[in-house]
């Protein structure tokens, strides 16, 4: 479990590193906040497009060897972008980077599903993605905090770092391989694939976590140069305050268990108006502070939601369990990629209230849409 964990870590740690950092970084490479804040999209947009792939490669070839490649990729790519001379060339080695990160974290459940015994599964699991919550909470902030003192490529050096002690640690815990189940079928794959989006309550499901996405995770790359603009601090500032929506999560986490006696449908209303507040009250806050205390009521708010739409997707296609999962996290994180794109947009035509306002709003709307379509009968039969 502390070797998946490390993986994990190590993962969604590169993922979150970058964003703090956007300021910082145009500035060094002669670009515009606009254009360095796409290296998370660059990031999240191969993760997203190569999960249909690397479910069944995984399948095939062995869940561990593929994890092992992945960190090493990784860890390369990550040592690269220190030296990138300019903005194009960062946001090819954050395309590679993403890449490599997509073999990690969703394999890694696949692994916990295969090594852990049901009785024990729900916990492992739990915390396989406590790992996933602290990569997210201390790539923001620790890059953050560090900046001043090691400049942007010191972080990525230190993220190359960690990503390589994940990968010794994987090397030698799982020294041998298991023998692949199946054979890689390209043929079987798309039957899985059409099979399961033939069902509603998939289709329902993909849909949501992609608006989530977009709502949510959009804004992040723009919280460090916005905090410029308005004076409200620095990449520490902004680093902390992003830090704040991983502090969520792991309340969220925390409290889990008592959450479910609310039942399906509260809990899903009562994530949307929590984000949906959590995103007003970012507009109007006059402090850094006051911002890291909303963000971490949107984190609380977004595992709510997410929460849910990741246990009923475990659920909507037991026969092809792995093939849904990967579809679910190919939605999610192609959310991610777009949001960014979405919200730029967005921030350049109708400014930072307007647009936090529409993100608000939509969260909103996301909850009510999810709790009343996730409970209704009719979308749990296939067409």
């Amino acid at each position: 479990m502390l070797i998946l964990a490390s993986a994990a870590f190590a993962s969604t740690y590169a993922g979150r590193t970058a964003e703090p950092l956007v300021g910082v970084m145009a500035r060094d490479l002669a670009s515009t906040p606009e254009t360095i804040a796409l290296v998370t999209a660059a990031f999240a947009l191969p993760f997203a497009c190569v999960q249909p792939i690397l479910g069944p490669v995984a399948d095939a070839l062995g869940k561990e060897f593929v994890i092992k490649v992945s960190l090493a990729v990784l860890a390369i790519s990550l040592a690269a972008s220190a030296f990138a001379p300019d903005a194009a060339t960062l946001l090819g080695l954050r395309f590679i980077s993403g890449l490599a990160a997509g073999g990690i974290n969703p394999v890694g459940i696949a692994i916990v599903g295969d090594r852990f015994p049901m009785g024990q599964r729900q916990v492992a699991l739990g915390r396989y993605v406590m790992a996933v919550l602290l990569g997210q909470l201390c790539g923001a902030s620790i890059s953050g905090l560090l900046a001043e003192w090691t400049g942007w490529r010191g972080i990525f050096l230190l993220s190359s770092a960690i990503a390589l002690t994940a990968w010794l640690a994987f090397v030698m815990g799982f020294r041998g391989l298991a023998a692949p189940p199946t054979k890689l079928s390209a043929r079987v794959s798309i039957a899985r694939y059409r099979a399961i989006l033939a069902i509603p309550r998939a289709r329902a499901l993909f849909l949501f976590v992609f608006v989530e996405a977009i709502a949510t995770y959009g804004l992040f790359p723009y919280i460090a140069p916005l905090f410029e603009e308005r004076g409200l601090g620095g990449p520490f500032e902004a680093g902390v305050v992003l830090a704040g929506f991983g502090v969520g999560g792991l309340l969220y986490s925390l409290a889990v268990s008592g959450m479910m006696r609310l039942g399906l449908r509260r809990l899903l209303v009562g994530g949307g108006i929590v984000v949906a507040a959590a995103l007003l009250s970012f507009a109007v806050s006059p402090d850094w502070r006051l911002h890291f205390v909303a963000m971490v009521l949107c984190g609380f708010g977004v595992f709510m939601l997410h929460n849910p739409y990741q246990t009923q997707v475990t659920e909507v296609a037991p026969e092809a369990r792995a093939s849904a999962v990967s579809l679910h996290a190919f939605s999610f994180f192609g959310g991610q990629a777009l949001g960014v794109v979405v919200i730029g947009l967005s921030l350049g035509a109708l400014g930072f209230g307007a647009t936090l306002a529409l993100c608000a709003l939509t969260a909103l709307a996301l909850g009510l849409a999810s709790a009343w379509a996730l409970a209704s009968p009719s979308a749990q039969r296939p067409r």
